[in-house]
């Protein structure tokens, strides 16, 4: 008797919101110390949270369009942050 592979668990969206917002706060917590300047470490934070997401998403082998919110959809919040950040930075 052949076994199905194991299909991924989802987390719940209310628990994948909950772990971008912990991970934003991070973010914002270690681009204000940073001697750089807010604007440029939070940028480079964000596109390092951008790799790290697509790379979980990956390994975890979650669908990038699927119904239910996981890592890819973090990585595409986290690009959409890193743009208005990158635009703000070329205004200022």
């Amino acid at each position: 008797m052949s076994q199905a592979p194991d299909m991924p668990r989802m987390p719940s969206p209310s628990r994948v919101i909950a772990r971008f917002a912990v991970r934003l706060a991070l973010l914002i917590g270690f681009a204000a110390f940073a001697s750089v300047g807010f604007g440029r470490s939070l940028a480079a934070l964000l596109w390092m949270s951008i790799i790290l997401c697509a790379l979980a998403g990956l390994v975890r082998r979650e669908p990038a369009f699927g119904a239910a919110l996981n890592h890819w959809d973090e990585a595409v919040a986290f690009g959409a942050l890193f743009a208005l950040v990158h635009i703000a930075n070329g205004v200022a």
